[in-house]
């Protein structure tokens, strides 16, 4: 029991200690902001640690922080390739394919009122149609390697990049419209010139949602055939032989990769509507 009393003694302590740095004047600045879910990561690692030596919880349920990172250490040329093979190729790919599609759809649907009224109910519902449904046909059809994984991801981050867009688009009011035809601009030049600008919050808004839906599909399509290399590919086998700490090695792995291309997808954002009141906080 003696793990688990330190680890509540050190959760208390880091508990304490973030309390008052969020409430102290020195909140705004970067290096508390970034101290503080540092300490409370450390915080929960540390508990999660205790906790599991001192109940002696077995390490097929739930292998402590550091079997799991000893296993990372251990097992790098292996995460390197099925990072490689499930981000690089499959969920990166599937992302760029899948947002750039939804942006071009999304200005034909704003110049065809047909379009709007007929595609994207369509897409809603495809939108709602579990991975899990669609994945074993696309990985039928386009073969086991990564490319299959690509068109899942596609399929799941087109539909949620196309509704932001299209709603970014219809951003604009009409007094800032009407301004552009009193300056006698076409209708690309008010694309450019305003209603994409307009639409930038929402559409970068769908790019960081898309972020972990790409990973997340990359992954789970996986699970329905894959060659013998990837993220879904080795928590599938490593379950199958109780091999806990590698999962939770490979979820490490896919964590830290959604949480840094969400985190550029947002430096990238904060560069691009600086003008935005969103972004003068």
């Amino acid at each position: 029991m003696i793990w688990v009393v330190g680890a509540l003694v050190f959760w208390a302590l880091a508990w304490a200690v973030n309390a008052r740095l969020a409430a102290s004047d020195a909140a705004s600045r970067r290096w508390v902001r970034l101290l503080v879910p540092g300490l409370f990561g450390l915080a929960v690692l540390v508990l999660w640690e205790g906790v599991v030596r001192g109940l002696q919880v077995p390490g097929v349920i739930l292998p402590p922080p550091s079997a799991i990172g000893a296993r990372f250490a251990g097992s790098l040329p292996i995460l390197w390739v099925d990072f490689v093979q499930t981000f690089v190729k499959g969920a990166l790919t599937g992302y760029l394919m899948g947002c750039a599609a939804a942006i071009a759809v999304a200005v034909l649907i704003d110049r065809s009122p047909f379009l709007q009224r007929g595609l994207l109910p369509v897409g809603n519902f495809i939108a709602a149609l579990p991975i899990i449904g669609t994945a074993p046909i696309l990985v039928m059809w386009f073969g086991f390697d990564w490319q299959s994984k690509a068109a899942v991801v596609v399929v799941m981050v087109f539909f949620p990049m196309l509704v932001n867009t299209v709603q970014g688009l219809a951003a604009s009011d009409a007094m800032q419209r009407d301004l552009m035809r009193t300056y006698a601009a076409g209708y690309w030049q008010t694309l450019w010139r305003l209603r994409l600008p307009a639409a930038m919050p929402f559409i970068f808004n769908g790019l960081k949602i898309s972020t972990t839906l790409a990973l997340i599909g990359a992954i789970v399509a996986e699970f329905f055939g894959s060659p013998i290399r990837g993220m879904g590919f080795r928590i599938s086998t490593e379950v199958g032989r109780l091999g806990l700490d590698m999962v939770w090695a490979e979820i490490t792995v896919a964590a830290i990769a959604g949480s840094a291309f969400y985190g550029i997808i947002a430096l990238i954002e904060k560069g691009v509507t600086f003008w935005h009141p969103s972004q003068r906080i």
